[in-house]
Order: structure tokens, then sequence, then C-alpha cells
């Protein structure tokens, strides 16, 4: 096997031959868990019989037409079906074959949306501490990820960045009562100092996946960061590509907090890693002035509405429905994230379990009083999920939530329709990697 550098602490990448549900298989016959589906990708598992035989009749028939020359009976019905899952807060999707593609044609249409009013100079985008967009240079710069980050400083957008949004390592001096009151200040403050006639849009992820290790905002900051926002005719853009599509419980992430943002992005779970796929959906009161003026969207891409990827997106989407699999992450994920917590509280070095339906994070820390983090140079998140990976768990660590550097964390995210057996054997396998590392220090 060739060696590679591995985002997930492995040195020697096995080869993959087949999947089944929950579980992986190399080509030595060893069997893996995907308690993480990847990186929260595969919301339905692997090989999933009615996913592959609507993508095969769809390659029987078509596999793709250009989305700018013909629309599709798939195109026109996952369409539809996402603008309903959303609850009627859409009006048009742009798609795209990744999240970073979703975030970066998010950014586009924010401007272009500024542009067909005739306010060119909102051209300045606000985000986050501690928060991952994608890998284009335009989500990147929006990307308080300094590993990410670091190889590409000079070519980046001129990107004003607010505090994270993480009630476990809050402000000094911030009480918990006061964190959402505080960072909406903050917001208000900064587009005060930028100038609002110059800010475009604030970018968030509603729960912040990789850069932080699962962190759900404080209650009511989503309803008091869009107070602001449209204090000062600033879009919102929210970031649901790891935390949406049901992840959370909810189809959006946002409904839980009574939200709909101006722009959302989403991919991962859309299509459940059967073919690439994401979206930005974009609101009525942001197209029209669009419509109006330019007729279209100014972005999108030679395969944007892939045929064969939206038949695929809309077989998982049917099957989440039909099976009432967001029931079930709302209610088992719940128990599942107590079990987690009761499990892994015998370690000290665990500081936080934190999470929304089948989206948990772990954070170690040194002390649990002081939540100082390990050194960077221990790596211990790497060490875990390597020896879990080891002993045939998949699991997703982070590194560099603290300060950009420092920090350690673990996600757990597994399919939607994982069997209890399986959680179960997540359980007992993480534990046992964070016992191994831990004991090795």
């Amino acid at each position: 096997m060739k060696k590679r550098a591995s985002g997930f602490g492995i040195d020697e990448l096995p080869r993959i031959v087949r999947g089944r549900g929950s579980y992986l298989f190399d080509a030595a016959g060893k069997r893996y868990l995907d308690g993480s589906g990847g990186p929260a990708v595969f919301c339905l598992g692997h090989a999933h019989p009615e996913v592959n035989a609507a993508i095969t009749q769809q390659l029987h028939e078509i596999a793709y037409a250009y989305r700018y020359l013909f629309t599709s009976s798939a195109l026109e019905s996952l369409t539809e079906t996402v603008l309903h899952l959303c609850g009627g807060g859409f009006q048009d999707i742009v798609y795209t074959c990744s999240g970073s593609e979703a975030v970066e044609s998010a950014l586009k249409i924010a401007l272009q949306h500024f542009a067909a009013r005739g306010l060119t100079p909102k051209r300045r985008f606000i985000a986050r501490r501690r928060s991952w967009h994608g890998n284009t240079l335009g989500a990147l710069s929006i990307s308080d990820f300094a590993e990410r980050r670091s190889a590409f400083e000079g070519s980046l957008l001129d990107v004003t960045f607010v505090s994270a949004a993480n009630a476990y390592r809050r402000p000094d001096g911030v009480s918990a009562e006061d964190l959402t009151g505080h960072l909406a200040a903050e917001l208000e403050r900064t587009i005060l100092s930028m100038g609002p006639q110059s800010v475009a849009a604030f970018v968030f992820e509603p729960i912040v996946g990789a850069a932080g290790g699962v962190v759900p905002a404080p209650d009511g900051y989503a309803q008091a960061i869009q107070a602001v926002c449209r204090k000062y005719d600033v879009l919102m853009i929210a970031d649901e590509v790891m935390c949406g599509s049901g992840r959370s419980g909810t189809w959006r992430a946002l409904e839980h907090d009574g939200v709909v943002p101006d722009i959302m992005c989403i991919a991962k779970g859309l299509a459940g890693g059967y073919i690439p796929l994401g979206a930005a959906l974009v609101t009525a009161r942001v197209a029209a002035p669009i419509h109006a003026e330019h007729g279209a969207f100014m972005t999108g891409h030679t395969f944007t509405g892939h045929t064969a990827a939206c038949a695929a997106g809309l077989a998982v989407q049917h099957i989440v429905r039909r099976d009432r699999l967001l029931d079930r992450v709302r209610t088992v994920g719940a128990t599942f994230q107590d079990a987690i917590r009761r499990t892994l509280s015998r370690f000290d070095e665990v500081g936080d379990v934190r999470g929304r339906g089948f989206f948990i994070g772990i954070e170690l820390v040194r002390d649990r009083r002081t939540r100082l983090p390990f050194s960077a140079e221990r790596a211990l998140s790497f060490d875990i999920g390597a020896r879990a990976f080891a002993d045939g768990l998949i699991c997703y660590p982070c590194s560099g939530n603290v300060d950009g550097t420092a920090g350690d964390t673990l996600i757990i995210a597994p399919p939607y329709n994982a069997a209890d057996g399986e959680l179960e054997e997540i359980i007992v396998k993480l534990a046992r990697a964070v016992d191994a590392a831990l004991s090795s220090a």
C-alpha cells in the first residue's frame, strides 16, 4: 500500500472493496463500522439497494443532460421534494457537486443580489472564528481553520471574523446567560465598524462541524443574529453542509431554532454520498431582484443539476421520509449521546460531549476544570482515531478547535438507519480507543 497523509490520522490507507449498510470491508477482509459516516456524509450507510436501483435506472435512461439545455424529472422532483422538506421558506435551488461549491455559489448569489439592487459597494463578508466552509478559495476565505488556510494566505478574500458561538468556550467574563446577547452585540459593532454599506453577508454554521467538533449555537442565537442582519440589510447565509439534511434530527438544522436564513447551503446528507451533490437554496426576497435585473443566477457549473445525482438524492430523501428516519435520529440520537457521555465519563480527559441528533462531538482536555487543551504535538484526537480504525471503528478526529492549533475533538455521526446494536458497538470501540490512547500518554 502506498503511504499517504490522512486527515483521519491514518498513515497507510487500506484498499476498500465493498460496503454494506453501516459497514465497510477492505481488500484484506477487515470490517469497519462507519461510526462517523465518513465525514458525516453517509446518512443511509452503503450500498442501499433502493438507492442503487434508482441510480441504475437513471443511468439506463440518461446519465446526465446539461442543465442549461434540459430539465429532467429527477431534477424537478428533487427540487419539489427539497423545497417541501424545507417548509416553504425557499424559492430557488442552485445545484452543485459539493458543499464547497454550494458555499461558493451562496457567496456569489449574495453579491449578485446587491448588484441587482444597485448596491455594488456591499462586497464584504463576515464569518466566525473556528468555522469551516470549504476548499474553494472563496469558501476557504470565510473559514477560520488555520491548518487548512496557511498555504493559501495572500490569495484569500478580505473577510472579517467575529467570535465563535461556543458555550463550552465562552469569551472571558461572559456568562452562559449573556452569551447570545454578547455575540449579537459583537456582530452589530463589527458591521458598524466596517460600514453597513460595505457588508454583503454574515456566514455561519448552525452547528459547527470539523472546525469546532460539533458545536451547537446557544439558544436564541440564530434569532438574535438574524435581527442584526435584517437591521443593516446584511444577508444571513447558513452553511448546513454538514449539520443539515436531517443530520441533527430536523431536516434543516435551523428548523430547531425557528429561523429561515436568506441563503442555505446543503450537501453531504442530500444524496448520502452515493453521487456528489450539493445545493444553495435561496429565498424569494433574495432571488427577486436577481431575476428582475439579470434573469438568472450567475453561478453554475458544467455538472449543475447532474441527472443521476438528482436521482440519487431523490431516492435517499424518499427513504428518509418513508422510514421516518428523522424521528429516529431525533429520539435515538439523544439516547445515544447520553450513552456516550455516561460511558466516557470515567475519563477525566473527556471535557464535553455535545451535539444534536446523530451529530455528536467529544472534546478532550488536559484538565476538566480549566479546560486547557492538550498540546498540538500530542495529536491526541488523531491517536484515538487511528486506534479506533485499527479496531474496526471509523470516527472523525479533528484538531485546533481551541486556538487554531491546540484542541482535540472527535465526531460521531452514524448513518440514520444504524441499528441499535451498531450504535452500541460504536460506544464500546470508541471507549476502548480513548482508553488505549490515554493510557499510552
